[in-house]
């Protein structure tokens, strides 16, 4: 059983996420709660949680400083932070101490639930990681490209960009030399927690992501590929179907898929295609709803995604650049000029002045 602490020293916001936590459904508890930062760390101590959910305003020891000890001396923790506060800052150190999520109260259940099973996943992973044999840094390398890849073509519907990784893995997974059995099930069962990581990310409920190996799997990387490859595209139709029977077009899901995916190459052509419309009419509709064109919803959100980080001493202009989206650092440099005012230099010179 995963265990959770639960730490906010508002009880109605515990008592929210007490309610609509599906605990039993994902093999989850709640071990223990606390009303701040210092009493988080005694109840941590005694029911040693996977799991921390945690408020950053609180009296006496807060969020920052929970975060700080739990980094220290509790690295394998899950941490989720909640606020009731839009503010940067709180992110800055949730990304920091490597929090898994961000959210906002009121929380919405939804969310929540999904931040939940995404901590299961990892913690699934962790496990298998222990029980598998190591990866050496090559093959772990490569399942990571690849996996970027497969985010980009699965979450846009692409099935011929996912049958070409497929594709691609069968070929990496063949030149490696020694491919014992062990080795195979850890990326298969990596695999695996990766399609139910992008199930959870799109809102799908598919059980067989929780399907078990079988031995036939893993008989050769081949016979591997076929079985993630059967599994990644039933998810794929499913998730298709889901998107184009809807009644109508859902503008707030336009919104929220725009902003997860900020800094990837989104285009009014790539959304027409992601959500079966005609690219005039999504950008007639989402204009009139957002007061703004796709463009420059995109623009607004990648540049003030910029200026927060470059707030941060501990990120360089480049690094921002590739968060924000921009693989080519001198053309973010015009489009942040342009967009502020200033060079981005400039602008993170002032606020170490400051």
């Amino acid at each position: 059983m995963i265990k959770v602490v639960i730490v906010d020293d508002e009880n109605w916001n515990r008592d929210i996420i007490r309610t609509f936590g599906q605990w039993e459904q994902y093999g989850m508890e709640i071990a223990g709660e606390a009303e701040d930062g210092l009493e988080a760390v005694r109840v941590i101590e005694e029911v040693s949680p996977q799991i921390v959910i945690t408020d950053m305003r609180m009296p006496g020891a807060d969020g920052v400083k929970l975060l700080r000890i739990l980094n220290d001396r509790y690295p394998d923790i899950k941490i989720v932070v909640v606020s009731g506060y839009e503010d940067f800052d709180y992110a800055k150190h949730a990304i920091r101490y490597r929090a898994v999520d961000y959210l906002l109260k009121p929380i919405d259940p939804k969310e929540l639930n999904a931040v939940l099973l995404k901590c299961k996943a990892e913690l699934e992973l962790a496990n298998e990681e222990k029980r598998l044999p190591f990866m050496d840094f090559e093959l772990a390398q490569t399942l990571k490209a690849l996996k970027q890849r497969l985010r980009h073509h699965f979450n846009d519907l692409n099935a011929e960009g996912v049958l070409g990784v497929f594709g691609q893995m069968t070929v990496d997974l063949a030149a490696v030399q020694g491919m014992r059995l062990q080795l195979l099930e850890r990326v298969v069962q990596e695999m695996m927690l990766f399609l139910k990581e992008l199930t959870v990310d799109n809102s799908l409920d598919l059980e067989t992501a929780d399907e078990p190996v079988s031995q036939a799997a893993l008989a050769s990387p081949k016979e591997a590929v076929a079985f993630l490859l059967l599994h990644y595209m039933q998810a794929l139709e499913q998730l298709t179907q889901q998107r184009k029977y809807k009644n109508k077009l859902n503008l707030e899901e336009v919104r929220q898929y725009i902003e997860r995916n900020f800094d990837k190459p989104v285009t009014l052509e790539h959304l027409a295609k992601v959500f079966f419309v005609s690219k005039e009419y999504l950008s007639k509709v989402f204009k009139q709803q957002y007061g703004r064109n796709v463009t420059d919803f995109l623009l607004q959100i990648r540049m003030e995604k910029a200026r927060d980080w470059l707030l941060d001493e501990h990120l360089s202009i480049k690094a921002v650049a590739e968060m924000a989206g921009y693989e080519d650092v001198s053309y973010f440099y015009r489009v942040f000029r342009k967009y502020f005012g200033i060079a981005p230099g400039e602008m993170k010179k002032q606020s170490d002045e400051v």
